[in-house]
């Protein structure tokens, strides 16, 4: 009854998207507003980073029954958003009622696809694990048409979708499969590390399932080497800030951050904070020329605040983590294009191992016959820079018909000012500082 409830109430008060080119001088303006649902935040921010769209500013506002958010965006070239198709596509699938059915397998608003077959990776990060998987999925006759891999504090996680290479569409028949999933468990296994590869034939959203691989991996524990390590980092402003503030006479738990702003941070933020089970009731996103500046005020989704210090401290970890996945401070990014064939993959990541290069997180995308893929990477250490001649190098065994790209690292992180941690964005004296009480910090 409460589910038959639920959809009469948002037949009654269907979605409203506004999204408008003229109150913002440098901005596209994106309004969304809804009855409310728990997962609605995500699945929002998540469209606007699937089209690659960068979030400058947020308003965040969910408390009781009507969802209510605000977005100031602009495309990769730093301009607002000109595309009527692209307009056209926001608007369609934001004021879609299906578009907010809960959905499956973890995912938001996707369909099972039978074009390809889901390949899930976990362990221990290692020197070369990407050449030697991708040689195992070349000599099983999968071809590779779509990947993401991210590394972090010494654990890996991949979602790779494979194709036959004669059919070009998924993998079916289930002894192959086993097969696939027998080797691919024993490369895992390499550094005695029990973990197995998991086969999905239907489609997951890979990013969001990279974060929810690293998560149970828990990748946000540190040893008490890298805990010394991000002690001093703290102290030269170069990790990200995470606070949290308890709210006690508004029941909220507030969650401030500050860290160099990149594309799809307040993604990778609302996937963590949504898949922890949180809710985000109000919120505020700004962003400068290199820092971005959060506050959530949150609860648990059974509406209680975070209640020991073991859960904030856990959260603090959670979030940090989050925001460093996808950054590589000391990779080189090598964006690389060429004509798409079976086994392309293995052979680039061999030459990279062979040149002594380590791949701290990849992005492998295929579109009309071309190999599109992003690379970074740094020396086999994990931590130092890359020699240009060993680019050089790369370049000649690649050949002229391969196109690669080289982005250096050019500049050291902008430093984050040092302000008070109370400094509230979102409600100014609508909660008096007074009640606001710091019970823990992590960086």
């Amino acid at each position: 009854m409460e589910d038959e409830y639920a959809k009469l109430i948002r037949r009654m008060n269907p979605p409203r998207v506004k999204i408008d080119n003229s109150s913002s001088p440098d901005a596209t303006v994106i309004q969304v507003e809804s009855v409310n649902k728990h997962g609605i935040l995500l699945e929002v921010v998540q469209l606007l980073a699937d089209l690659n769209l960068i979030i400058k500013k947020a308003y965040i506002s969910s408390d009781g029954g009507w969802f209510m958010d605000v977005f100031n965006v602009i495309c990769q070239d730093g301009i607002k958003i000109r595309d009527e198709g692209m307009i056209h596509y926001i608007t369609k699938v934001l004021e879609n009622d299906a578009f907010y059915v809960p959905s499956l397998n973890g995912s938001v608003g996707l369909k099972p696809s039978e074009d390809y077959t889901a390949i899930e990776l976990a362990g221990t990060d290692r020197p070369g694990l990407l050449s030697e998987v991708s040689a195992v999925l070349t000599h099983l006759g999968c071809n590779v048409v779509n990947a993401e891999i991210w590394t972090h504090n010494a654990r890996a996680a991949a979602v790779v979708h494979v194709t036959d290479d004669k059919t070009r569409y998924a993998v079916e028949d289930p002894k192959r499969l086993s097969t696939i999933q027998k080797l691919l468990s024993n490369v895992l296994k390499g550094n005695n590390d029990l973990k197995a590869a998991k086969m999905t034939p239907g489609f997951t959203h890979r990013q969001r399932r990279l974060h929810q691989i690293m998560f149970a991996e828990r990748d946000y524990e540190k040893s008490e080497e890298e805990e010394e390590e991000a002690e001093e980092e703290k102290e030269d402003g170069s990790r990200p800030q995470v606070t949290v503030l308890d709210c006690a006479e508004k029941g909220y738990t507030v969650i401030t951050m500050r860290c160099r702003d990149r594309p799809k941070l307040l993604f990778d933020i609302i996937c963590t904070l949504t898949d922890m089970q949180y809710v985000v009731f109000h919120g505020v996103v700004h962003t400068g020329e290199m820092e971005a500046y959060q506050e959530y005020y949150i609860r648990h989704v059974d509406g209680t605040a975070l209640s020991s210090e073991a859960e904030r401290e856990r959260v603090m970890q959670c979030l940090e983590a989050a925001i460093e996945r996808r950054t590589s401070e000391e990779a080189v990014e090598l964006e690389l294009c060429t004509e798409d064939r079976v086994g392309l993959l293995s052979d680039i990541t061999r030459i990279f191992r062979e040149n002594s290069l380590c791949i701290k997180r990849a992005e492998i995308t295929t579109e009309g016959g071309k190999a599109k893929d992003k690379f970074y990477v740094t020396d086999m250490t994990g931590n130092g820079p890359v020699d240009p001649k060993t680019i050089d190098s790369i370049r000649r065994e690649m050949g002229q018909h391969t196109t690669l790209d080289v982005r250096w690292k050019c500049s050291e992180l902008a430093k984050p000012p040092a302000e008070e941690t109370r400094m509230s964005f979102l409600f100014g004296n609508l909660f008096k500082f007074q009640t606001l009480k710091i019970v823990g910090s992590y960086s």
